[in-house]
């Protein structure tokens, strides 16, 4: 067995607006998506109507790597921040400027794309869910 750390992304209501995005900006695809609403009832833990249709759990592949979200779960708080980076690592100076042009927007720049000391190709990036992304580049100058 395998142990693989897999990020998991918490939002705040908007997890079906982040997949879409996140397919779009990571080429990811949808591999298992469940509302609130369609998990078993739980007496203890009573989901109000209108918010049976927040996401309960999905999973995206992205390339080779799983990506986990769903909406807080009711009556939860919710805390934005920078407690979860996601490193997007390849090899491809242009694949990695087509991600980090895709998160930038409605985004904020943290660090513009560009070659480092240690990358050809590194940037980083929250994008308009709040979620840091650092885009790197592997491979020779």
């Amino acid at each position: 067995m395998t142990t693989r750390l897999v990020p998991y992304l918490v939002l705040n209501g908007n997890t079906k607006e982040a997949i879409q995005f996140y397919e779009q900006a990571l080429d990811a695809k949808l591999l298992f998506m469940q509302s609130f609403g369609e998990m078993p009832d739980n007496p203890d833990f009573p989901i109000p109507a209108e918010l049976k249709e927040r996401v309960g759990h999905a999973m995206l592949k992205v390339g080779e790597t799983d990506l986990m979200l769903s909406d807080t779960f009711p009556g939860q708080p919710h805390h934005q921040g920078n407690q979860v980076t996601i490193c997007i690592v390849n090899k491809d100076k242009n694949t990695s400027s087509k991600i980090y042009e895709a998160l930038k927007q409605d985004g904020q720049v943290i660090m513009e794309l560009q070659e480092t000391h240690f990358s050809p190709a590194y940037g980083s990036v929250v994008d308009k869910f709040g979620i840091t992304f650092q885009v790197f580049t592997e491979g020779q100058f």
